[in-house]
């Protein structure tokens, strides 16, 4: 099986970046199963509803999401009827949407999970995801050997710690939240593929794929400001994690695939959220 994790799409310059490269990967590697995340899509933060139908048409089967999962109230209404899109499963039992979920494709069974981190969160937290990791991959791996976890953190501690407490448990665990793609990717001895971070979708000159000036203005003064996006030097970023039959890996690869025509384009170019 070919996994193809695309990594954190960022704002519109994420999305074009998206659209316009997911079909020279789709060609050039024919993946089997595409997961992405989500969490900044919408104005760079969060998942709007739309947005995550036009991710969901382009081709990508699963989305994954983290601490931005119920900032955008139209998707946070209809999560319980979205079978695509992953918030945290560490999250209170009493949060709407699955954390976790098992998707066929063909005769076989990929399972998807989202755990969240616990350093440096300050709007939505998540129970232990050490505790919760084995009890829930006892539970996916009774239906298939191969289950992907997306690690949405902010410490590279915590992420290296899950690492060995997931190794040979689960086909891989791929971090994501702080949009800078790592050069650690590599399969444990116990063939589970990992890496710090799959890095970001959307324009790489840039802070975390949000404009520059806006940021360093936001540090000076304690304002933060969403209103203005960048879109210099595009690129779509992630993995490709090759699993044998048994659900272990037998590879993984970083993926960085410059995207030409950049600049501001407009909703259609975009898939920009409408309603």
């Amino acid at each position: 099986m070919k996994l193809l994790y695309i990594a954190e799409i960022v704002g519109k310059a994420g999305l074009y970046s998206l659209k316009k490269g997911i079909g020279e990967l789709k060609l050039r590697e024919k993946p089997d199963f595409i997961i992405a995340c989500a969490d900044s899509v919408t104005g760079g933060n969060g998942l709007g509803r739309n947005h995550a139908a036009y991710i969901h048409k382009l081709g990508v089967q699963t989305l994954t999401t983290g601490e931005c999962c119920f900032y955008k109230k139209d998707l946070t209404e209809n999560l319980e009827h979205i079978p695509y899109v992953l918030r945290p499963e560490n999250l209170t039992p009493g949060a709407p949407g699955l954390g976790a979920r098992i998707y066929k494709w063909g005769n076989q069974k990929v399972a998807v999970a989202v755990l969240l981190g616990q350093s440096g969160f300050g709007r939505l937290h998540g129970e232990n995801p050490f505790t919760r990791l084995p009890v829930l991959l006892e539970r996916l791996k009774a239906e298939t050997p191969c289950v992907i976890v997306d690690f949405h953190a902010e410490a590279t501690a915590e992420k290296y710690t899950l690492f060995a407490l997931a190794e040979g448990r689960c086909s891989a665990v791929i971090g994501s939240h702080n949009r800078v793609q790592t050069a650690d990717e590599r399969v444990l001895p116990g063939g589970t593929a990992v890496i710090c971070d799959a890095g970001r979708t959307g324009s790489q000159d840039s802070v975390g794929g949000n404009d520059r000036e806006v940021r360093v203005r936001e540090y000076l003064t304690g304002i933060p400001d969403w209103t203005r996006e960048a879109w210099d030097r595009c690129e779509l970023q992630g993995v490709l994690v090759e699993i044998g039959p048994g659900g272990k890996a037998a590879g993984i690869r970083r993926l960085k695939i410059p995207i030409s025509g950049g600049g501001k384009t407009g909703p259609e170019s975009a898939g920009e959220e409408h309603g």
